[in-house]
């Protein structure tokens, strides 16, 4: 018995320190991610651009680190997900950290894309150790863990972003030692040799039924909030507020947003994923509404970006574990349809916030985002319940 005991510890060892290896990589992938948006202005100060133009880097960037990666995770089914899961702060914090170096608006994009890519690798890789080394009873509460290591590390971003776009490499190194210690501490995941591989009509049969609407409901709820962080530089700008206080709202957001998603996932496994979907969205409509037409000037706005934040990403990584239980055979594609599929497809509509903010104001295109909430919630409410089974890859 005490035999037993021991090995047990000590495999809940190792899952933990799993579990931290890929929440730090997840921290710092985002932490680089986040440096994006409130360099909005510096970049197009320094390349002569639109500000549809800066938004088409955003787009950019979620088309290879967001759009294409059911692709990757369906790679990450077939080779060693070790090495996937390393490479993602790598090459994330080289594509990002040598903005302020490229050449021209063209080069700039390359590099964004290259980044993008650092991170398409990392989300299905670091969401699947997550799921496959969580109990059966707390997976919303490991995968909201893992989730808050990303918005973190998006509070971290607006920081590193202070510096500059020229000063911007003295971050590099970080991710470097990340991936190191990544690949260090999370086991080998390959195939196992002559193990039948899923073919695409199976892969093609996941995104089916309800994995479709949970793919909707998330996507209209993206772009909401990419709509307003998008915009959020720019409302600053025309209200008299420079870098520093878009850096703090964004911060702002960010930690409520990892506060917001542990105590939602927690939630999820006592009461139900679609109860939190449902009531996570609902309740963020009004309160996003008030924020936009805030300022710092009024002391509630900081407390009401931590409202806002934690709400509407309470269902973010509900959404997640509920893709992976509507397919646990393939957890690593379904956390890549939500962590991926559904942030790209909206990351790639973000350019139409930009076109409308050139054409109106960025209040109205942030209020035009925000509306979409709306066919959000109806979609969460329509969904079952999923199962709670056992995973495989």
């Amino acid at each position: 018995m005490q035999a037993g005991q021991a090995v047990q510890v000590q495999a809940t060892r190792s899952a933990v320190a799993v579990a931290l290896a890929v929440t730090l990589g997840h921290f710092i992938n985002d932490a680089y991610g986040g440096m994006l948006t409130p360099l909005a202005p510096a970049i197009r100060a320094h390349f002569g651009v639109s500000i549809a133009a800066v938004t088409l880097l955003a787009s950019v960037f979620s088309l290879t680190s967001s759009v294409l990666q059911p692709v990757l995770g369906i790679i990450g089914e077939r080779f060693d997900r070790r090495l996937m899961a390393a490479a993602g702060p790598a090459l994330t914090g080289i594509g990002l950290t040598l903005m302020g170096y490229a050449p021209a608006f063209g080069a700039l994009m390359l590099l964004v894309a290259l980044a993008g890519f650092g991170s398409g690798f990392f989300h299905p890789a670091g969401a699947a150790y997550t799921a496959r080394y969580s109990p059966l009873h707390q997976r919303g509460l490991w995968a909201s863990i893992f989730s808050a290591g990303g918005t973190a590390g998006m509070a971290l971003g607006p920081v590193f972003a202070g510096v500059g776009l020229h000063a911007l490499p003295i971050f590099a190194p970080i991710g470097l030692l990340v991936a190191a210690v990544s690949y260090a501490v999370t086991p080998s995941e390959r195939p196992v040799p002559g193990a039948k591989r899923a073919s695409l009509p199976e892969y093609l049969s996941i995104f089916r039924g309800p994995m479709v609407k949970l793919w909707a409901m998330a996507v209209l709820r993206s772009l909401a909030s990419m709509g307003y962080n998008a915009m959020l530089p720019f409302i600053m700008l025309a209200r008299g507020y420079g870098i520093r206080e878009t850096a703090i709202t964004l911060a702002v957001f960010s930690v409520a947003s990892a506060v917001g998603g542990i105590v939602g996932g927690r939630i999820s496994d006592r009461i139900g994923r679609v109860p939190v979907l449902r009531s996570a969205i609902v309740a963020t409509i009004p309160l996003f509404a008030w924020l936009i037409f805030s300022s710092p000037a009024e002391w509630f706005f900081y407390p009401l970006t931590f409202l806002v934040g934690a709400l509407v990403n309470a269902s973010i990584p509900v959404g997640v574990v509920t893709a992976q239980e509507y397919a646990p055979g393939h957890v690593a594609v379904a956390s890549s349809i939500m962590m991926g599929f559904s942030w790209g497809f909206a990351g790639l509509l973000i350019v139409l916030v930009g076109l409308l903010a050139d054409a109106t104001t960025p209040v109205i295109a942030a209020l035009a985002s925000l509306t979409l909430m709306v066919p959000s919630a109806f979609l969460a409410a329509s969904l079952p319940e999923p199962e709670k089974r056992g995973f495989g890859k």
